[in-house]
């Protein structure tokens, strides 16, 4: 429905293991029921290797992985450290680009963390750049818990844009704290070129 909408790019389902995430085991059937529309993109979220391949296997043409500035919500959202996230995610695009399949890069708490309360700007840069490096054409810098505001966003989006041409990234932001569309403005007016997504959530 939503590709039916006119929009060009939904994001399907994300291949992650079952076990930890039930309501997604349905990933395979929720291909196939698109396989065969047209005009848009449906990139897949794969946190590794294992949920790649399980993403091609069923007809992905688009993957995305999701790394995180915030050391303690790396561990406590994928398990694993923010290094052994970026090894991961390295595979991920080496076989992407044998592939030549499109990869997107996620970072998340680019501002703030529910376990570690405010991110420093040098971390995001540090995670963009890797992400840039292997290979990724676009990144999405997502203010995961919404908390940022314009004077936190700008300093974060200058250091991210020393590292990283502006052409590939993104702004994702939640309005949680009615914060959004202002986060959104300032993006636009630090870097034109960004894409812009907000997130409307529930307080």
């Amino acid at each position: 429905m939503l590709a039916s909408s006119g929009l060009p790019v939904v994001e399907a389902t994300s291949f992650v293991s079952p076990k930890w995430v039930p309501q997604l085991a349905d990933a395979e059937d929720v291909m196939e029921a698109i396989r065969d529309f047209k005009g848009a993109r449906f990139p897949v979220l794969t946190p590794n290797l294992k949920g790649f391949e399980a993403a091609i296997a069923a007809g992905a043409k688009e993957v995305a992985v999701f790394a995180s500035a915030s050391e303690g919500f790396s561990k406590s959202n994928i398990n694993c450290s923010i290094e052994d996230s970026l090894v991961r995610y390295h595979e991920v695009a080496l076989s992407a680009s044998k592939l030549s399949i499109p990869v997107r890069g996620y970072i998340s708490c680019v501002v703030g963390c529910p376990v570690e309360g405010m991110v420093s700007p040098s971390k995001v840069a540090y995670v963009a750049k890797k992400l840039c490096d292997m290979g990724c054409h676009e990144i999405s810098l997502g203010d995961t818990i919404g908390v940022g505001t314009p004077g936190t966003v700008i300093p974060m989006l200058e250091a991210v844009i020393d590292v990283v041409p502006i052409e590939k990234l993104a702004v994702h932001f939640h309005d949680t704290y009615g914060q959004a569309l202002s986060n959104i403005l300032a993006s636009l007016q630090v870097t034109p070129l960004l894409s812009p997504l907000l997130m409307l959530k529930a307080k």
